[in-house]
Formats: C-alpha cells, sequence, structure tokens
C-alpha cells in the first residue's frame, strides 16, 4: 500500500507551464516522489497592458516511503 501526501506551493513564472516547473523544481529539493501536481488557481500581473507574470497556487502531490 502506497501513501501519499499533499502539499501547497505558490509559484511563479513568465508562462503557466514556467510556474508549474519552477514549483515542481524547488519542491523536488526537499520532496521525492513527486507524481502529481494540480492547480488551485492561476493569476497574472499586468504592466502596460501586457500580462508580464503568473503566479500560481498549486498542490503538489507525492508519494512517501515507508
Amino acid at each position: 500500500m502506497s501513501i501519499a501526501k499533499v502539499i501547497e506551493v505558490l509559484c511563479e513564472g513568465k508562462s503557466i507551464e514556467d510556474a508549474l516547473e519552477s514549483g515542481i523544481r524547488e519542491a523536488s529539493k526537499t520532496v521525492k516522489n513527486i507524481k502529481q501536481i494540480d492547480v488551485k488557481w492561476i493569476h497574472a500581473n499586468v504592466q502596460n497592458d501586457r500580462i508580464v507574470k503568473y503566479r500560481v497556487n498549486a498542490k503538489i502531490s507525492f508519494v512517501i516511503d515507508h
């Protein structure tokens, strides 16, 4: 039987994909066996009528060894 845990992260990037990748990259420094990321919400920062940055709130699921 596997046991999974979930952590919530806030990440940002120049695209939604970049933001999610940065969240996974940072989480993987201390968490192993990451299996999934679920997006909770997405915000975009706008300057001069252009999107300059995305912020994503996501939940990362990982399996723990026991």
